[in-house]
């Protein structure tokens, strides 16, 4: 579960983190009050969105980009009086926020931050997040602050650091200090750095994060660090470790096919293909988006109805899948194993007799009784076109969408 900026560092301020002194404003009246409060002559006026790249995005007074016109350039802008404070924020509130991570569609912009000008020296990356190639935590950081870290891998992979965190320790401090010295810092930073960096971990590792990214990290003038912006994500798994999520859940943020298959149960993530895809099983579903997009197609979406495919979860998967006006075509592919193909064969036809699919319905089932339930949804009288294996699956599926 993602948060906003702001909400990302109340939790540091909690934990003892660094962090500049900030506003929220959610209506324009508020902004001269924030400006005020904060006493100071530059601030920075920041667009609290979902997504990354906010200082390079396009403001717009509508959600397409195609039809709508275009506000002002940039969704953080730095203002030098109250009165470009009040226009900034007259500009972002209520318009839409588009950057490279918003999918094509801007964002609408619910929320400012206001936050006090920082004298900084020095740009740097730094972020904490599980490496499950390891099986722990790492810490990733980087002298190149400021930019995508992508960018920096794919154009100067030498200058990003990684270290290892044994969370059954913590962040040691000997690791604080070699990444200090290994980002370049000064002696004079070293006190204070361990600490900053020890008390980051322990705000990771405390809220259980899945990924904590300080980007800025910046060095000030007096050689301190601190954490410019914030983007924080809660690992789904431990929320009911946590009070505090359900009040920062901004449900307005999230694609409204994915929160409603949420309230389902269902695991869903919303694509960009034109095949609906409802699968049981996680591997079984990514094996099935890549031999949909091997076949000639693109995936719709990841859908994974879990062990009991029944009338209740495929119909609730249908109407999901259908949600989306880009899906051409339904594949269906289903092993039955912990569920008999049979049992989810009837389960199928009752819910295709409910449900009104009006595209082109494909169905796999293998496994316990597969023989049983192929019968079944050919007897149906439903237009159901059935598959034996994966491969026959995906072609016809292909098939439909070129027809």
């Amino acid at each position: 579960m993602k948060i906003h900026e702001y909400q990302a560092k109340s939790l540091l301020k909690k934990h003892g983190v660094q962090v500049p002194e900030g506003r929220v404003v959610k209506h324009t009246h508020e902004a001269e009050e924030a400006f005020d409060a904060l006493q100071a002559t530059i601030v920075a006026v920041k667009s609290q969105i979902h997504a990354g790249g906010r200082g390079k995005g396009t403001v717009y007074d509508g959600a397409d980009p195609q039809t709508s016109r275009v506000v002002q350039q940039g969704g953080v802008k730095v203002a030098r009086s109250k009165e470009e404070a009040i226009t900034f924020t007259k500009n972002l509130l209520g318009n839409y926020l588009l950057t490279h991570q918003t999918g094509g569609t801007a964002k609408q912009v619910n929320a400012i931050y206001l936050e006090k000008g920082t004298d900084i020296k020095k740009e740097l990356y730094l972020s904490i997040l599980l490496d499950r190639a390891v099986c722990r935590p790492i810490i990733m950081a980087s002298t190149e602050g400021g930019m995508d870290i992508e960018e920096v891998a794919a154009s100067t992979p030498e200058k990003i650091i990684r270290m290892e965190v044994d969370p059954a320790l913590g962040l040691q401090a000997y690791q604080a200090r070699e990444l200090l010295f290994r980002l370049g810092l000064p002696a004079s930073t070293l006190r204070q750095g361990v600490d900053f960096l020890q008390r980051l971990w322990q705000c990771y590792d405390a809220e259980d994060a899945s990924l904590l990214e300080v980007n800025p990290l910046v060095l000030t003038s007096d050689d301190s660090l601190i954490a410019l912006d914030c983007k924080f994500t809660y690992d789904d798994n431990a929320l009911f470790r946590h009070k505090e999520p359900a009040e920062m859940r901004d449900l307005s943020e999230e694609d409204p096919l994915e929160l409603k298959a949420s309230q389902y149960n269902l695991n869903y993530i919303k694509l960009d293909g034109n095949v609906g895809c409802m699968v049981n099983g996680a591997g079984l579903a990514m094996a099935t988006m890549d031999i949909v997009k091997l076949a000639g197609a693109e995936p719709a979406n990841f859908l994974d109805v879990g062990g009991g495919a029944n009338v209740e979860t495929v119909s609730n998967g249908f109407r999901i899948i259908l949600g989306d006006p880009n899906v051409k075509a339904i594949f269906v592919n289903i092993f039955g194993g912990i569920v008999q193909c049979d049992r989810v064969a009837n389960g199928i036809v009752e819910a295709a007799r409910t449900v009104n699919i009006n595209v082109p319905l494909i169905v796999r089932l293998k496994g316990t009784n597969a023989e049983k339930a192929r019968e079944i949804l050919r007897a149906s009288g439903l237009k159901i076109d059935v598959a034996e294996e994966l491969t026959d699956g995906s072609e016809k599926v292909a098939a439909a969408i070129r027809s």
